[in-house]
């Protein structure tokens, strides 16, 4: 595996102890990565149903309480070493929501001793021939700002931007620069990683009333990873961290179950 880095200063990093003692201490810990336009926060009520883990949640470089950090992430690459940072020596199991799906399995691929099982839920694989809003041409040029609105209202819906008070508003807007960077680099003709070189146990969530694309790049993760665990959320879209805490905790223990036993 390289060699773990520290997390540069300003780093948003939210740890969460077990509620009731340390019941739990010879589990590996949790670490949640959030996906595009997303934070920390957004895993909360997740959180809450894992109270007898050590779970860690953060603000991936460029977004929220680590918008600041420099320098900017212009790769994935970038977001895995943070990760891994994060890691350290482990053990730990990742699990990403959206983009943070790509991240986590990026620190799987490279780091299968410290991390010890893996979950993605509908990570996105632009890089297929089958997969909407291919290539970089599209996000050239644009309004940083502007792109991360408009992302947001297509994401969550024009009704919920409109109800976020204008601070949140800003926030999301000012988080435009590290989305660009990011659906740029993930867009890419070939993958950021070789799925080939996964060693884990990995879990591939996708939620019932997913879009089509989703649903496909988990049943195409599936049959590209060998031994690879299909988990679904029944009644949920995209955001199931947020509209189904109770089962996307469920996920998250699935995989810390095989990440224990590995």
């Amino acid at each position: 595996m390289p060699a773990a880095t520290s997390l540069p200063v300003g780093f948003h990093v939210l740890e969460h102890r077990p509620r009731h003692g340390n019941p739990t201490a010879a589990l590996p810990r949790v670490i949640l990565v959030h996906g595009s336009l997303d934070r920390a926060s957004s895993f909360a009520r997740v959180v809450r149903r894992l109270d007898d883990l050590e779970v860690v949640t953060y603000d991936r470089r460029g977004y929220a309480g680590s918008r600041s950090v420099s320098p900017p992430a212009l790769d994935l690459d970038r977001h895995v070493d943070d990760l891994l940072a994060l890691v350290g020596t482990g053990p730990a199991v990742v699990v990403g929501h959206s983009l943070g799906g790509d991240v986590a399995l990026g620190a799987a691929i490279e780091a299968p001793g410290p991390v010890t099982a893996v979950g993605a839920f509908e990570p996105p694989m632009p890089w297929l021939d089958w997969w909407p809003r291919r290539g970089r041409a599209g996000l050239a040029g644009l309004d940083p700002a502007e792109y991360a609105e408009s992302f947001f209202r297509r994401m969550v819906g024009p009704d919920s931007w409109d109800r976020l008070p204008e601070a949140f508003r800003a926030a999301r807007r000012a988080d435009g620069p590290a989305l660009l960077a990011e659906l740029m680099a993930i867009r890419g003709e070939d993958p950021p990683f070789d799925l080939g070189r996964l060693r884990v146990p990995a879990v591939f969530g996708f939620g019932s009333r997913t879009l089509e694309h989703h649903r496909r790049g988990v049943e195409a993760l599936v049959g590209l990873v060998p031994g690879a665990e299909p988990f679904e959320i029944t009644g949920a879209a995209h955001g199931a961290h947020l509209s189904h805490p109770d089962t996307f905790a469920e996920f998250v223990r699935r995989v810390l179950a095989l990440g224990a036993g590995a």
